[in-house]
């Protein structure tokens, strides 16, 4: 059974830092792309930044690069989004989630519907 737990969400004042984890376990692929989407109230689910275990390669919206940085840890079988000068509209939900690898060449990691598996999300609350 797949499993992914999100973790470290809270309130910060903007330009403060959080650290998001989300670890998982079950995946039935060697190989595997992470994703982080967001969802803010009334608003669709957006990516926000994806991650290639294969070969460690990462990606993100351009409204977070140079602030937002995404790591590893295998033996913690964890990816990190380490989340710095926060602004109020980075206030979601945010999600991970894991599916086969290929989604991350493809492009396709940026499209929430090809993920089959989800966090429960942890929110973010970036406060003015």
């Amino acid at each position: 059974e797949v499993q992914l737990v999100e973790s470290g969400g809270g309130l910060v004042q903007a330009g403060g830092s959080l650290r998001l984890s989300c670890k998982y376990s079950g995946l039935p692929f060697d190989d595997y792309v992470i994703g982080w989407f967001r969802q803010a109230p009334g608003k669709e689910r957006e990516w926000v930044s994806c991650f290639a275990s294969r070969d460690g390669s990462t990606d993100y919206v351009d409204s977070v690069k140079g602030r937002f940085t995404l790591s590893y840890d295998n033996a913690e079988v964890a990816v990190y989004l380490q989340m710095n000068s926060l602004k109020p509209e980075d206030t979601a939900v945010y999600y991970c989630a894991a599916d086969r690898p290929s989604y991350y060449y493809t492009g396709e990691c940026r499209i929430a519907r090809r993920f089959g598996s989800w966090g429960q999300g942890t929110q973010v609350t970036v406060s003015s």
